[in-house]
């Protein structure tokens, strides 16, 4: 069986787990009004690193002398506090790392002041760049599969310690935002400029964020664990090929994946749903209707995107850890911006944080 051993968030809301937990039990955010940032002609809200602190955390936990980008800076230090908190020796063969981004140094298109080599621009190299800092001897995986690269890096990390060829996964999730990606979703008209409100009646886009997130996975046999341990139990990735850049109206694939993983399973011991809501029209009305087709409507669902923004290829894994988290303490946390339904299915999202 799979289990989490260890696991570190790294945002603009805190250097650690815990930090990020309080601070959203708190309601506190940093989704802010940026303009005139990258020369970007128009404003944009969203959830970015104060770059002075990042850099104080950063060469007061990472000692280097290579000169690494933003990008895989929130890496490393995301995944050195994971790591140091597992205790494992991530310099054996036994270790295989895997990357989740979905842009990545994508910023070295437009500016490099450090002279980086223009190869980190790909994923693959700025992979590799983590293996060799950790003296990682195994050639890491990449997920990059839009905005679900998260999750699916996880259900990865869950294949790969099945065959037993590893006994650990570390797996990091990282995205920095750029003039790319914001200019990006500008020309989809898919942000807000307030702070976004998923699955509310008053939603108008999303927000961008910045983010690294790392969970170590382990295998074991049954026997082996304790009560206490956060076991991945099932996965399911669905894919319903409906648009290169828009989700089925019916949530086709949500559902398929849905339907997949609620199998044999009791739906009664949910506790909660912690969904993708980016507050963009289409996906929430989507995932309303994938989550009531599979009958599960009267669970407790949650969001966390009021809060982060869209981190990308971080999401799925900073959004589960803190699932963890909050369900370790009891408590189911708020959809922030959340105030009344704006969706076409009945869905019970938490508008306070439920203890």
């Amino acid at each position: 069986m799979i289990v989490k051993i260890a696991d570190n968030i790294t945002s603009p809301l805190g250097f650690d787990s815990e930090e990020n937990f309080r601070n959203i039990k708190s309601g506190n955010t940093k989704l802010a009004l940026h303009e005139g940032l990258w020369n970007i002609p128009e404003p944009f809200v969203g959830s970015l690193f104060n770059n002075d602190e990042l850099d104080d955390m950063y060469y007061n936990n990472v000692k280097s002398n290579i000169v690494y980008t933003k990008f895989e800076k929130i890496m490393i230090l995301s995944a050195c506090k994971a790591i140091n908190e597992s205790g494992i020796d991530v310099t054996s063969d036994k270790v295989i790392f895997i990357i989740s981004s979905t842009k990545g140094n994508i910023d070295l298109l437009y500016t490099n002041p450090n002279d980086i080599p223009y190869e980190r621009v790909y994923l693959g190299e700025s992979a590799q760049i983590i293996c060799d800092y950790f003296k990682n001897p195994n050639k890491p995986v990449i997920v990059s599969n839009a905005c679900i690269s998260g999750a699916c890096a996880q259900y990865t990390a869950c294949r790969l310690l099945e065959t037993k060829k590893y006994k650990y996964a570390v797996v990091i999730g990282a995205e920095i935002q750029s003039k790319f990606i914001v200019s990006g979703f500008q020309s989809f008209k898919a942000l807000s400029l307030k702070a976004c409100r998923p699955f509310d009646k008053e939603r108008d886009g999303l927000n961008v964020g910045e983010a690294a997130g790392t969970m170590i996975f382990q295998y074991k046999e049954e026997n082996e664990i304790t009560s206490s341990e956060w076991i991945l139990d099932k996965g399911a990735i669905r894919n319903d090929a409906n648009h290169i850049s828009g989700p089925s109206r019916t949530g086709e694939g949500s559902y398929r994946a849905l339907k997949e993983i609620t199998t044999d399973l009791d739906i009664n011991q949910l506790a909660v749903i912690n969904i993708h809501g980016t507050a963009t029209p289409y996906n929430d009305e989507m995932e309303s209707i994938a989550i009531t087709r599979a009958g599960l409507s009267n669970i407790p669902v949650n969001g966390f995107k009021g809060y982060y923004g869209h981190t990308m290829g971080a999401a799925g894994v900073i959004e589960t850890i803190l699932s963890q988290i909050s369900l370790d303490n009891n408590v189911i946390l708020q959809t922030k911006g959340f105030k009344n339904l704006g969706v076409t299915n009945n869905l019970n999202v938490t508008d306070k944080c439920i203890e």
